[in-house]
């Protein structure tokens, strides 16, 4: 029933045959159209996180052999205990894709352990006697897994995180946000440098903080939204979320 408080609209003047040549109407995105650009996107955010997996690992690679057991910057895990929860959220993504029929409401059921009191707890655990070579050994191996479960699986599957029931795109997102964030936070406790690549930053906050602001440098902007950095006028956070239900990848 129409309301009696809001006038109609006026209605359009009709267009003369010239400008309704000029001025075809678009089509509706196919079904198929619209299929092929979720898979374009999840292409995107897979070729981002093997990206970033691999400056990850050529940065780590400079670590003073001797640093592994220092913290990891305002972490309460080792340097090599966050390589290795690193390592477990690649593959933990990986999983979630894996199955026929992936779970919605739930984690696939592996067991997660502890090394020790307080250290994180993984499915994946390096073998101390590789040293640094074989930790990073795991670490791009779990990358690789997540890269590939990305770009083989169809972009219309969904699954369970925390955060959010989510696609393809979002989980390799999620990983590219884990390695930018925890490569971060070893590199404060390895005494490395890491400036990662802008373009990745503006992609992957775009899809996980859609809220977070746009007006300001996407790697500064996105180590405030995880409570790790400041922004110019606005509060340090010390409680935070990413949103990983499904959206578009690369606006």
């Amino acid at each position: 029933m129409a309301s009696t408080s809001t006038p109609d609209p006026a209605p359009s003047p009709t267009p003369s045959p010239e400008a309704a040549e000029a001025t075809p109407e678009a089509a509706p995105e196919t079904a198929q159209e619209g299929t092929t650009t979720a898979a374009s996107e999840a292409a995107s955010a897979a070729d981002d996180l093997a990206l970033v997996v691999r400056l990850s690992s050529d940065t780590l690679r400079k670590a003073d052999p001797s640093a592994w057991d220092r913290p990891a910057g305002s972490l309460a895990w080792t340097c090599w205990e966050t390589v290795e929860h690193l390592s477990d959220d690649f593959f933990a993504y990986a999983a979630q894709l894996g199955p026929r029929r992936p779970p919605r409401t739930g984690e696939v059921p592996f067991v997660w352990t502890s090394r020790r009191p307080g250290g994180p707890a993984n499915v994946v655990h390096a073998d101390p006697a590789a040293g640094p070579d074989g930790l990073l050994q795991v670490l791009e191996a779990s990358g690789a897994l997540l890269v590939a479960m990305v770009r083989t699986t169809p972009p219309d599957v969904r699954a369970y995180h925390v955060f959010g029931v989510s696609d393809p795109a979002g989980f390799a997102a999620m990983g590219t946000v884990e390695a930018l964030l925890h490569t971060h936070d070893l590199a404060a406790g390895l005494g490395l440098a890491w400036d990662p690549p802008a373009g990745v930053c503006a992609r992957v906050r775009a899809r996980l903080f859609p809220d977070a602001p746009t007006d300001t440098d996407p790697w500064a902007t996105l180590l405030w939204a995880t409570g790790r950095g400041e922004l110019p006028g606005r509060e340090r956070l010390t409680r935070w979320r990413w949103d990983g239900r499904p959206r578009p990848y690369g606006e």
